[in-house]
C-alpha cells in the first residue's frame, strides 16, 4: 500500500494590501526617526522585515523600504511620510494597486520557494524575519518567512496569475525534492 501524497503547501492570493514604497537615505538618523515616528515600526536591517506583512516595514534596497499597512490607510500614510520627510530627498508613493500578495503555508514552504527562486532556503541560512527581493521563476518578487511553515510573497499584480500558477505547481502533492 502506498502512502497518501499531500501538498507541500497551500497557496492563497490575499485580499488587496496597502503598500507604500519609500525611498530615502536610510542611513540618515533624521530620516530613520521620521520613518519610525510616522509608521510606528523600526527601520529594518538589511534584508529584514519589522512588524508583519500586514503592518510593518520591509527592506527592499539600501535606499528603499516597503511599508505594509491597511489598504484604506495607504494613501494617508504616503502623505504622512512625505510630510514627515519634508526637506529630505525622498519618495513616498502608494503602490497598493500595483502589487499582489500571496500566503504560502505548510511544512514544505522552503522547498516550494527553493524550486522557484535562486535563494538558499536552508534552515539556519534563511528564516523568519528575513526578506529577499529576487526572482520567482521568470518574474520579480519579494518574500519573507513569518514562521517555519508560513511565508508571504509580493509580486506585481500584472503577473499575479503566473505567480499563483508556478507557486501552486511547485506545491502540488508528490513534487517534494526532499532538500529540507
Amino acid at each position: 500500500m502506498s502512502d497518501a501524497m499531500t501538498a507541500l503547501a497551500t497557496v492563497t492570493l490575499l485580499p488587496p494590501q496597502g503598500m507604500v514604497t519609500l525611498r530615502a537615505d536610510l542611513g540618515d538618523a533624521t530620516v530613520r526617526a521620521a520613518i519610525e515616528t510616522a509608521t510606528g515600526h523600526a527601520v529594518p536591517d538589511t534584508r529584514s522585515i519589522t512588524g508583519t506583512g500586514e503592518a510593518g516595514l520591509g527592506w527592499m534596497s539600501p535606499d528603499e523600504l516597503m511599508v505594509f499597512t491597511d489598504r484604506e490607510a495607504a494613501p494617508a500614510l504616503a502623505g504622512s511620510l512625505a510630510e514627515a520627510l519634508a526637506g529630505q530627498h525622498h519618495l513616498a508613493l502608494d503602490v497598493s494597486d500595483a502589487r499582489a500578495v500571496f500566503l504560502v503555508e505548510g511544512p514544505g514552504v522552503r522547498e516550494v520557494i527553493a524550486k522557484l527562486c535562486p535563494v538558499d532556503m536552508a534552515p539556519g541560512v534563511f528564516g523568519p524575519g528575513e526578506l529577499r527581493r529576487t526572482r520567482l521563476a521568470q518574474v520579480a518578487a519579494a518574500f519573507w518567512m513569518e514562521s517555519e511553515t508560513r511565508l508571504r510573497l509580493v509580486c506585481f499584480r500584472s503577473v499575479a496569475r503566473y505567480a499563483e500558477d508556478v507557486l501552486t505547481n511547485a506545491a502540488r502533492p508528490g513534487t517534494a525534492v526532499g532538500l529540507f
